[in-house]
């Protein structure tokens, strides 16, 4: 299995969940695991996917939800679970 750890932040909109979600299953990425909330206005949303049903390259999925998020004025994080594992360990 190749997990990926998407996070995305920003402010709450209609769509956000829709859009990530369309992106993930036209690359035939399927989600392990999804959550998300919203504070004071602010969505946030963190998804664990399998990237091993895909065959769109890391690097495109994650320059792909870069650009989504860019356009609806998100910030989108793509990373391997390996490095998001790392950078987070305590």
């Amino acid at each position: 299995m190749d997990r990926i750890i998407i996070t995305v932040v920003g402010k709450d909109q209609v769509g956000i969940i829709a859009k990530v979600t369309t992106l993930l299953y036209e690359a035939h990425i399927n989600i392990l695991d999804i959550s998300q909330t919203i504070v004071a206005g602010f969505f946030n949303m963190m998804v664990v996917a399998d990237l091993s049903t895909s065959d769109v390259p890391f690097d495109v999925v994650e320059r792909r939800l870069a650009e989504l998020g860019d356009g609806m004025g998100l910030r989108i994080q793509t990373q391997r679970e390996a490095i998001f594992t790392a950078m987070h360990r305590i």
